[in-house]
């Protein structure tokens, strides 16, 4: 029989799964927390399984939305009324926010991958915006000061958080390959 069973029949009191606090019959984690309930619940035990990871999420999303932060701040200063590389600072800002707050919640690949983009597109935005020129507007140097600096360091920290993880699995691949002849 399952579920509880009453004194009067002889049977120890055993409480149903419903009961034991989880819709699939687990026994709940340390906390209390029902073992296959909610999305929070499996992102709490997600968080407590591997704290270095979560600390470098958290970190890359922090870095990410200092990112977007810095776009921001330059995109109402002016940057705004520029054809074209408004949009782009708005579109790249907003962005930074949605996966930031997102990393916070959740380490799937697809977001880690979206943020390394919104990095490296902003880079490469960084860059080409002081070399050949993207839609006829150039910059030159680290100017606006101290804004073209805190971009570039941010959006170069936030990719080495997020590869940080993938280089020792890298390494192991590789040695792993036989050697071709």
């Amino acid at each position: 029989m399952s579920g509880p069973q009453s004194a009067a029949q002889g049977g120890a009191t055993q409480p149903s799964a419903a009961q034991a606090g989880g819709t699939h019959g687990g026994s709940g984690s340390r906390t209390g927390a029902p073992a296959g309930g909610s999305r929070a619940g499996e992102a709490l035990r997600a968080w407590r399984a591997d704290p270095p990871a979560l600390a470098a999420r958290l970190l890359a999303a922090a870095l990410l939305a200092a990112g977007g932060y810095v776009h921001l701040h330059l995109y109402l200063d002016g940057y705004r009324v520029i054809p074209k590389i408004g949009n782009m600072f708005l579109i790249q800002e907003s962005g930074a926010f949605a996966v930031a707050l997102l990393l916070v919640f959740s380490g799937a690949a697809v977001l880690r991958l979206a943020a390394a983009g919104l990095a490296a597109g902003a880079l490469g935005g960084f860059v080409i915006s002081r070399t050949v020129g993207l839609f006829n507007f150039t910059e030159r140097g680290l100017q606006p000061s101290p804004d073209a600096l805190l971009s570039l360091l941010v959006e170069v920290a936030t990719l080495l958080v997020l590869a940080a993880p993938v280089v020792p699995a890298a390494i192991r691949w590789t040695r792993s390959r036989p050697a071709s002849a």
